[in-house]
């Protein structure tokens, strides 16, 4: 049986001219979680992230942070689909308060995976959810493995493992925080969800550093 963690990445810079860029914030907590990883003793084979710059830095700062000298192999099935060229397809006018920015989101989010329209690169919903199916199936063949992406990507494949239509899937994209923890089991019955969104590293006296977006 094999296990494999993903992490989301780092709170991004949501408003600014690159949103692929961690905030302070965002550095912060890519800290906490590798030291998260390592008091529970993660000790991977494998690391993986996809190719955008904040996967990449949030494993960077992490890894350090956890102790792990493993080298991170970028795979592009692990990147995020794009959530902002998709909301500004599909919903008129843009919203630029975060607060409404979410509810535009998930009306986006919804469409694409029910009508079977394109996001950009990601293409359809189907193309995007089979890519990190696929990427999961990979990242455990050698045993433990530990992966750095994004939320659109975990709620995917966690509303996949639990027979979860379109609603779902929203449901689950809107509340992942960042730098937190998701644990799939895979072993000869298939793929399993363990753990979702696991987050107590950001409660107590850090709770200022409890983001979604």
């Amino acid at each position: 049986m094999s296990a494999v963690y993903l992490v989301r990445h780092g709170q991004a810079s949501f408003g600014q001219a690159d949103y692929d860029v961690l905030s302070p914030v965002g550095e912060q907590q890519s800290k906490i979680v590798g030291a998260e990883l390592a008091a529970r003793g993660v000790r991977p084979v494998s690391v993986l992230s996809g190719t955008l710059l904040r996967q990449r830095r949030t494993a960077e700062i992490a890894l350090a942070s956890a102790g792990l000298s493993l080298e991170c192999t970028a795979d592009a099935r692990w990147n995020e689909y794009d959530h902002l060229g998709l909301v500004t397809a599909l919903v008129d006018p843009l919203p630029t308060d975060p607060r409404h920015f979410q509810a535009a989101l998930d009306e986006a989010l919804l469409r694409w995976a029910t009508d079977g329209g394109h996001a950009g690169a990601a293409g359809t919903y189907a193309d995007f959810a089979a890519a990190g199916t696929a990427a999961l199936a990979a990242a455990a063949e050698g045993g433990t493995a530990l992966v750095f992406t994004s939320g659109g990507v975990i709620a995917a494949l966690c509303a996949g493992l639990l027979g979860l239509g379109p609603s779902g899937l929203v449901a689950l994209n809107r509340v992942v925080v960042n730098a937190a923890i998701t644990k799939v089991v895979i072993g000869r019955s298939g793929a399993s969800l363990v753990s979702f969104n696991e987050h107590g590293h950001f409660e107590g006296e850090r709770r200022e550093l409890l983001t979604y977006r």
